[in-house]
């Protein structure tokens, strides 16, 4: 039987592959796991080569897909996959302009 500390901490984060999945960034889980194992996802910066690797709330999941990067903060997690509003639920787009640093200078420095 699962403490409640075990359950709180199962509840905080999810595999990355489910996560991916749940998510509906990709079809299938089995794309899900492909993806990560890939090295094409980072989760904070840092390359996640396995499936299993537990993302967290707070999280950004940076995603190199075919013709785009995507950058998503992870918002919460999801028991099963449902409908596409209900996954969009689960995490807030970043734009990749935002994501990286501006190396300009200010403009209202000038």
């Amino acid at each position: 039987m699962m403490t409640g500390l075990a359950k709180k901490s199962a509840a905080s984060r999810q595999r990355l592959d489910k996560w991916l999945w749940h998510a509906r960034v990709v079809r299938t889980r089995t794309a899900a796991a492909e993806l990560a194992a890939s090295g094409f996802v980072r989760i904070n910066g840092l390359r996640a080569q396995q499936a299993a690797k537990p993302v967290s709330i707070g999280d950004i999941v940076t995603i190199a897909l075919p013709h785009r990067v995507r950058v998503l903060e992870v918002l919460g997690f999801s028991e099963r996959r449902g409908a596409f509003s209900d996954a969009s639920k689960l995490y807030r787009e970043i734009d990749a302009d935002d994501a990286t640093p501006d190396r300009r200078s200010d403009p209202a420095s000038d």
